[in-house]
């Protein structure tokens, strides 16, 4: 009986032993980490791009003649529709971002002649309506996330029909062509907003002052020999756009 007892003893001895030395090597109890939350990456306006645009277009200048001392100023144009489209490339650095970019619109007719009077029975209207406008210009703006504000500086195009003048007291009237193309510089500006990772819609203000231009009559008929001047054109712009952004091939998403 007491050979029991003490073998008992020793068993209970060494399992308690066991147990103590087996409760050191479990590490303690670890509280659960909580799920990441997932943050998507800043909005990059680094890419290509491409969309529509449509709007509106006013044009201005001033006309003088040699022969009756015609002074037309400020013959303005009551303003087209104009809608065409943008292509570029944007590169952001920070919240900065510089690009370069095209736009060609297509201009609906104006006809919406300027009027003067040189003497007292001599009555003149002057039509002159622009049919496209194309635009090369570099964009510098600032963005904060899914908003840029830019600017824009840079050249552009008008093509337009010929000048015509006519004689309102007697119906008489000239068409006047010298290079139906016209050039200057352009500043504008706009605010764009990424609706989307790879949407964006925009609205845009341009200024487009253009070369001034020198037209002679030909022999013969209404103002012959006469030499008219174009000072001071140029062409105001307000649009509208959208574009599709191309950031998967610049390492965007």
């Amino acid at each position: 009986m007491g050979k029991l007892f003490h073998a008992t003893a020793a068993l209970s001895v060494l399992l308690a032993t066991l147990m103590a030395a087996n409760a050191a090597d479990v590490p303690p109890y670890a509280r659960p980490v909580a799920p990441s939350v997932y943050l998507p990456p800043p909005f990059s306006w680094t890419g290509f791009y491409i969309g529509p645009n449509l709007g509106g277009a006013w044009s201005q200048r001033n006309l003088t003649d040699t022969l009756l001392g015609l002074n037309l100023s400020n013959v303005n144009d009551k303003g087209a529709f104009i809608g065409g489209g943008q292509l570029g490339y944007n590169y952001q650095f920070g919240n900065f971002v510089l690009g370069i970019e095209a736009d060609f619109d297509g201009v609906a007719s104006t006809n919406s002649p300027g009027t003067g009077v040189a003497g007292p029975a001599f009555g003149t209207q002057v039509t002159n309506n622009n049919r496209w406008i194309a635009t090369l210009a570099g964009r510098f703006g600032i963005t904060n996330d899914t908003w840029l504000f830019y600017g824009k500086a840079g050249g552009g195009w008008v093509g337009s029909d010929d000048l015509t003048i006519t004689n309102t007291v007697t119906g008489a009237s000239i068409t006047l062509s010298n290079n139906n193309t016209n050039s200057g510089w352009l500043v504008g500006g706009g605010i764009e907003w990424a609706l989307a990772p790879n949407w964006s819609v925009k609205i845009e203000y341009d200024y487009l002052g253009l070369s001034s231009r020198t037209f002679t009559v030909s022999t013969g008929g209404f103002l012959a020999g006469d030499t008219f001047t174009t000072s001071n054109p140029n062409v105001q712009m307000v649009k509208v756009g959208a574009n599709y952004l191309f950031k998967y091939w610049a390492g965007g998403y």
